[in-house]
């Protein structure tokens, strides 16, 4: 596992304080990580739903994968 240093708010830090003390996360780093989790959630989420509505309009690719490259 990598160790990184971010600087931070104090607002920041009053919110992850009240995250553990809550019982939400264990520590500080696992704010983090939980925090970059869910941005990575999003990311995905975001990706779905691009790709449904490239799907209803008529953006998507049919045929052969082999063939299709071949026209790129």
């Amino acid at each position: 596992m990598v160790t990184i240093s971010v600087p931070i708010t104090p607002k920041q830090e009053k919110f992850i304080n009240s995250l553990i003390k809550r019982g939400k996360v264990a520590n500080k780093a696992h704010a983090v990580r939980q925090a970059i989790n869910l941005m990575e959630e999003e990311e995905l989420v975001e990706r779905v739903l691009k790709s449904q509505q490239e799907a209803r309009e008529g953006k998507i690719l049919h045929g052969d994968l082999r063939e299709l490259i071949k026209k790129f």
